[in-house]
């Protein structure tokens, strides 16, 4: 991999993630104990390549504040800013100038996969391909950016959500492109790859590539895929390297403290200094740092965030609540509500059920 480095586009608001990205860029949010973005640097990391440009706009200052030059995790980090949001091509053609290597490997920085990224590469490089799309296989490909391709592996058309997909192959958001291909983005103006480049390098001729895989797959956009994925990492599921402990069935970071008769399982995340009260139930969930979870209450499914506390008795499922805030003792949260942040529901405030 000595002639690849990687480009990952972390520039995105993640406003489907609110409130929880009200304070963090959603490749920096806490995923099985660790910023996201962590896992996927790891993966860079085990391919091979030694070098990653992150192209960051929203709270950009947060990523070089973690992670720096990236020594502490054997690579050479390069931070390149977008003043405005130019879309994914125009995001990766922002970045062109500081690439040196004659193939780039480009990932979405919102995709939990575990597709061997030397055989992507290596794809590219038989296919003698200009660009080559790392493509997985849905039962539902409406949703995604549908790609066709011949016998041979050769992408024939790239239709973005489609009513009537061709195939089930769908773009899985990492690309290897050759170093002279980036130059023909236009630059200074928002671009979009599925929308544009792909389209037109098929147009022109070009010879762009799928692999396709049956790896680990998930597009971490929505709080419920945040969560499950989380739950993926901690269950080793989903592959990382970057997982600050054993797998297992819950995670539980530096001083968090967890009440022996507490139940805590299904790739749950507790958070340093979190809480999990007497009898309390903890299921497929994330726990930040500092979260309370009182006695009785009911966590599933769903995200707590820093220093936010869920009351004695309360039940949180399929939903977010924000930093600081506080789920009144018996309050039921369901269906995919989100507290923001230092709001504070009253005991028995919100309820699916009649009180008994």
């Amino acid at each position: 991999m000595q002639d690849v480095e990687a480009v990952v586009l972390v520039g995105g608001k993640g406003t489907r993630l609110r409130p929880l990205t009200l304070s963090a860029p959603k490749p920096m949010l806490p995923t099985a104990g660790v910023p996201f973005l962590a896992h996927l640097l790891s993966r860079i990391r085990e391919a091979g390549i030694r070098r990653a440009v992150l192209g960051t706009s929203y709270l950009a200052e947060t990523f070089e504040k973690h992670f720096g030059d990236g020594s502490a995790l054997g690579l050479e980090l390069t931070y390149v800013v977008e003043d405005e949001p130019l879309g994914t091509g125009g995001g990766i053609r922002n970045v062109a100038e500081h690439l040196t290597t004659e193939h780039v490997m480009i990932f979405n920085g919102d995709v939990l996969a575990g597709t061997d990224l030397r055989a992507v590469a290596d794809t590219h490089r038989a296919a003698e391909a200009d660009v080559t799309l790392h493509l997985v296989r849905v039962q539902n490909p409406r949703a995604f950016g549908c790609v066709p391709t011949d016998r041979d592996g050769r992408v024939t058309e790239f239709l973005e959500k489609t009513e009537d997909p061709p195939t089930d192959q769908i773009n899985a958001g990492c690309y290897v492109f050759r170093r002279s291909v980036l130059d023909t983005i236009p630059a200074g103006r928002p671009v979009s790859v599925e929308r544009e480049t792909f389209p037109g390098l098929l147009e022109a001729g070009a010879r762009v590539q799928g692999h396709v895989d049956v790896a680990y797959w998930r597009d971490m956009g929505t709080p419920a895929d945040l969560v499950h994925g989380s739950a993926d990492l901690v269950r080793g599921v989903a592959p990382s390297a970057a997982l600050p402990g054993p797998s297992g069935e819950y995670l539980q970071l530096d001083g968090a403290e967890v009440a022996h008769d507490a139940f805590v399982f299904g790739g749950s995340t507790v958070g340093a200094g979190a809480k999990v009260g007497s009898g309390a139930k903890i299921e497929g969930s994330m726990l930040f740092d500092g979260a309370v979870v009182a006695d009785g209450a009911v966590v599933e499914d769903s995200v707590i965030g820093a220093g936010a506390v869920v009351e004695e008795g309360a039940h949180v499922r399929d939903a977010v609540v924000g930093d600081r805030a506080v789920v009144g003792a018996h309050c039921e949260l369901r269906h995919g509500m989100r507290i923001w942040p230092d709001v504070a529901l009253p005991p028995h405030g919100v309820r699916f059920s009649p009180d008994v």
